[in-house]
């Protein structure tokens, strides 16, 4: 089955990949290495939001557990006591907002489905939680898989690659294989930018990233201040826009079909002049 476009309609929500489109990042956490401890309070949270909406965010990703290099992991009803509060907050302060949740535990994903967030955003790809899987089937929203070698803790110890793209290529194939042995297609990919990854991996991975059309599944593209870019730049991730603007531009011209970002005006902004390019040539 050849899903270019993912659709997903849950009680007012919407959203389609038939085209590029941005979700925003809202973290929770204390300790993401970018905006961590601004947004903790119901005010802030709204705000954000209200502001990520108007730029044109079609997705609003929530994350209560630190991915971040190093990061140790917090148990599922840790990221529950977070996560709940806020799903209810914002489903019933934006009628039509369209909620992804970061996590990798199944029992987080069920619950938080449950109290109306529409998709899963999964680090690990099922590996930290070999139930989450069968959970999403049984789900049957849309899933998001990354790849990353090793965990939070430890991925960016030593990344070690005979070929990155090839890698992470197989790695998908074979995930995108137990899914559909389940039944379950509603499957976005995410090459996971320095997640397990050196600068070279990553920009071999930027570069080659028409190569994961191949799978017929739409791609998230996760850049947004990264230290792909504030290191080979000697800036620090405050500084970093212009750069993930740069580097999203380049993801779009290379098939990316959402970007997920912290700054949401620039990635409209990137969107529509690549496009308006394409269509112009």
């Amino acid at each position: 089955m050849n899903l270019k476009a993912i659709t997903t309609k849950s009680n007012s929500s919407i959203f389609s990949t038939d085209h590029a489109i941005v979700m925003g990042i809202l973290n929770i956490t204390k300790d993401s290495f970018y905006d961590g401890g601004e947004y903790t309070n119901e005010k802030q949270i709204i705000l954000k939001c209200k502001t990520m909406l108007d730029e044109g965010a079609s997705i609003i990703d929530i994350g209560a557990q630190s991915s971040r290099p190093g990061a140790d992991q917090i148990p599922s009803e840790a990221e529950l006591k977070k996560l709940l509060p806020i799903i209810k907050l914002l489903k019933n302060k934006f009628k039509d907002i369209t909620i992804s949740i970061d996590t990798f535990w199944g029992h987080t994903a069920k619950e938080c489905v449950k109290a109306g967030a529409d998709i899963i955003n999964d680090i690990s790809a099922g590996e930290m939680d070999k139930d989450m899987f069968q959970t999403i089937a049984e789900l049957n929203v849309p899933y998001i898989i990354m790849h990353m070698q090793g965990t939070p803790k430890n991925m960016q110890t030593n990344p070690s690659y005979k070929h990155a793209t090839k890698e992470v290529l197989t790695y998908f194939e074979n995930k995108i294989d137990k899914l559909r042995q389940l039944g379950f297609y509603k499957i976005v990919i995410d090459p996971g930018f320095g997640f397990g990854k050196t600068i070279e991996h990553n920009y071999q991975l930027l570069n080659n990233l028409a190569k994961f059309k191949t799978l017929g599944l739409p791609i998230l593209v996760g850049a947004s201040r990264k230290s792909m870019i504030y290191n080979l730049l000697d800036i620090t991730p405050q500084q970093a826009l212009n750069g993930t603007s740069i580097i999203n531009t380049i993801a779009l011209q290379n098939g990316a079909n959402i970007l997920r970002v912290h700054d949401v005006k620039a990635a409209i902004e990137s969107i529509k002049i690549t496009t308006f390019a394409k269509n112009n040539y």
